[in-house]
């Protein structure tokens, strides 16, 4: 347990993808708030119009922009620097842990409904 979670600090601790998550933050909220500090400061309307409108999505509990960060920071990660192979090896483990993951589900699913229907048809 104690190298799961030491090995899920160094990723996310990583250099390399702390510049990719600061980049995708930027793209996904950090211009919203600069339109709003520049449209504040500025008093132009339609600044902070635009700007506290998103932000106010952005806090709502259906957005999903945390899940898009986390998705473009990866996508830059794999494009900025695609000779990292020590965070694009644990991104692959995790994806096919969690491709296993949820097949074995699929998988014990469709067992528990063949052995439901043999039963019904007994």
């Amino acid at each position: 347990m104690k190298e799961k979670i030491k090995s899920i600090i160094l990723f996310i601790t990583n250099p390399r993808l702390l510049l990719c998550f600061l980049i995708a933050w930027f793209i996904t909220n950090g211009w919203s708030y600069v339109l709003l500090g520049v449209g504040t400061y500025y008093k132009i309307d339609w600044m902070i119009a635009i700007s506290a409108s998103y932000l106010a999505f952005l806090w709502l509990p259906i957005s999903p922009e945390k899940i898009v960060t986390f998705a473009i920071a990866i996508l830059l990660l794999r494009w900025l620097f695609p000779n990292d192979k020590k965070s694009l090896g644990v991104l692959r483990d995790f994806n096919s842990r969690a491709k296993n993951y949820f097949k074995s589900k699929i998988n014990n699913i469709k067992s528990k409904r063949k052995t439901k229907n043999k039963k019904n048809k007994s």
